[in-house]
């Protein structure tokens, strides 16, 4: 746990990551490489249904500089160039994509001991400006999240969110949609020398007077497995295993399916990732 409340993105991070990081019903394929002066080249490849994408992304790292391009099979070229700490506690990005030009962006990140700030502005004549803040610890932290249209003069999201954090518990609070969606989450530590834990979020629609209610755990076998399984009001029940064959080399395989609906074939996901 950092020494600050961290970024509004952070907010109820870990019981998103423990509820859907690397679930997928998609077929998914990751090499990385490097050259011998250092620099980071990874190939990926997903295939959904009849669909194939793939990508290429090269990475520099000089100093304090990080640079990343991606270019995709729609001809895409991505671009960001990060600039950790030009000044204590401060992080800039700029990114921009070919052909779409008005996709440039810079953003700026400020951690503090009791402030996180994030803002980025669009590089356009009228631009979409985004602002975060977070104030607070790292035990408890308020934060809210506002995107601003200059071309329409209206706000385009505004969310706000409360966490609260001890030893082995995280819980969040978020308003989400202008105030449409309100969503709780929690995430509790189990064991940590088996990765043990287990987490929920509970989401309201007031629009739509609709509840989604999510339950998971996880689990490590060993040091180099993890289990995980989670379970909506829906009926959908998932679970994947992870195993890191070799150091940050993993092989992750998920499943879905329907429990409302047996007859239906269960959605499998496989994703593999190699590292030198």
């Amino acid at each position: 746990m950092g020494k600050g409340p961290g970024l509004y993105s952070d907010i109820g991070k870990k019981a998103r990551d423990l509820l859907y990081k690397d679930y997928q019903s998609d077929h998914k394929f990751t090499i990385t490489t490097y050259s011998p002066t250092g620099v980071a080249i990874t190939s990926s490849g997903t295939k959904k249904g009849d669909l194939f994408l793939a990508d290429v992304n090269t990475q520099l790292k000089n100093k304090n500089i990080t640079t990343d391009i991606k270019v995709d099979t729609n001809s895409n070229l991505l671009t960001t160039i990060t600039i950790d700490e030009p000044a204590p506690g401060v992080k800039t990005i700029v990114s921009f994509r070919v052909p779409d030009q008005r996709s440039g962006k810079v953003e700026l990140q400020y951690l503090h001991d009791y402030a996180g700030i994030s803002t980025s502005v669009g590089l356009t004549a009228n631009p979409i400006v985004n602002f975060s803040s977070v104030i607070g610890t790292n035990l408890v932290a308020l934060g809210t999240d506002l995107s601003f249209d200059s071309k329409t003069g209206n706000f385009t999201k505004c969310n706000a969110g409360l966490s609260f954090y001890n030893a082995d518990l995280i819980a969040s609070l978020t308003l989400n949609d202008k105030g449409d969606s309100l969503s709780a989450s929690y995430y509790h530590s189990v064991n940590l020398l088996t990765n043990t834990a287990v987490g929920g979020e509970v989401t309201h629609s007031f629009s739509t007077n609709e509840n989604t209610i999510t339950v998971g755990t996880q689990h490590s076998l060993d040091p180099l497995t993890t289990v995980k399984a989670r379970v909506n009001n829906f009926g959908k029940a998932s679970a994947l295993i992870q195993h890191e064959w070799r150091p940050k080399s993993l092989f992750t395989i998920s499943g879905e399916v329907d429990t409302r609906a047996i007859e239906k074939s269960a959605k499998v996901g496989l994703a593999l990732a190699l590292k030198p």
